[in-house]
């Protein structure tokens, strides 16, 4: 590929992930006027893609909202405590390092061979809430991307019995904080693209990187695979988990099985399980290449039109 080829497809890609993540926050209503948005910093791809997203978009919006990059320095050996500081300091970004020892407490607790994920997920919430709090955060953007989503949805049905997925955004655990995913319309693929052209200085997970029989990455491949057999299959998933319809699935405590009546009239949308249903075809990509897509948190506009 030509350097010229090369410059103009990373403009597209930028115009995308611009285009995706802004609305996401509009469909979501996740970033208004006055917000104050912790971007929690892994040092992985997705982290990084998110906060570089939300910086170009913050530029350009007409509405005023703060971003302040916070990392967890979990002690894990060899992590290189330098690197996050440097690079935001470079950005020129607002940020904070937390340093606390979840790395000896994860190892403690955990017997070799098991799943640290679980314990490691809980000790980092508790700590972030905290630091969101003492920072007087109104939002916590986390860098869960469409693949996580469905990654997680298959994880639920396949080994917790349940149809649930990731929400783009939620409520946190304690009832305090709005906790926000930007990037749920953003494939993985375009994340590794963009952290290339980038070239973000990636920080490895020597705690839970390694191990390889999660079913997380089980999960993960599957859906690589399919992506690639069935072009458009991942899109239709995420639009599915936002066209339920209660009356055809079986939870009693979503549509009344139990007290259901028959009214001598017709039903629309009524009894087509067996009937073969006619496949939607993925909506088209916008054009990668239009000048500007508006984002309209709280019902101002923020214009995201990638920078030249």
């Amino acid at each position: 590929m030509t350097p010229e080829k090369l410059a103009f497809e990373n403009q597209k890609l930028e115009k995308r992930l611009c285009r995706e993540v802004g609305r996401a926050i509009v469909d979501y209503n996740m970033i208004g006027e006055g917000d104050r948005v912790m971007v929690c910093l892994s040092g992985g791809k997705d982290s990084y893609g998110l906060l570089d997203i939300l910086m170009k978009l913050q530029k350009r919006a007409p509405v005023n909202f703060e971003l302040i990059a916070v990392n967890l320095d979990q002690k894990q050996p060899g992590f290189p405590a330098h690197i996050l500081p440097e690079y935001l300091s470079k950005l020129g970004i607002k940020f904070h390092i937390e340093t606390q020892d979840t790395y000896s407490i994860v190892k403690e607790k955990i017997e070799p061979g098991k799943t640290m994920c679980s314990l490691c997920s809980r000790l980092r919430r508790g700590i972030l809430y905290r630091v969101a709090r003492e920072l007087g955060a109104t939002k916590i953007a986390l860098g869960h991307h469409r693949d996580d989503m469905l990654q997680t949805l298959f994880l639920n049905m396949f080994f917790g019995g349940k149809l649930k997925g990731m929400p783009a955004k939620l409520v946190s655990d304690n009832g305090e904080f709005m906790v926000i995913r930007p990037l749920a319309y953003v494939p993985e693929k375009d994340l590794i693209r963009w952290a290339e052209h980038r070239q973000f200085p990636i920080i490895p997970c020597t705690l839970c990187g390694s191990q390889e029989n999660l079913q997380r990455k089980q999960v993960g491949n599957l859906l690589r695979d399919w992506d690639k057999q069935f072009p458009g299959r991942l899109e239709n998933m995420l639009h599915a988990l936002q066209n339920v319809v209660p009356s055809h699935l079986m939870d009693r405590s979503l549509h009344p099985f139990q007290t259901l009546q028959t009214t001598g009239a017709p039903v629309e949308d009524g009894d087509l399980a067996f009937d073969e249903e006619p496949l939607v075809a993925p909506a088209p990509a916008a054009d990668a290449d239009a000048e500007e897509v508006n984002v309209r948190p709280r019902a101002t506009v923020i214009p995201i039109a990638a920078t030249t």
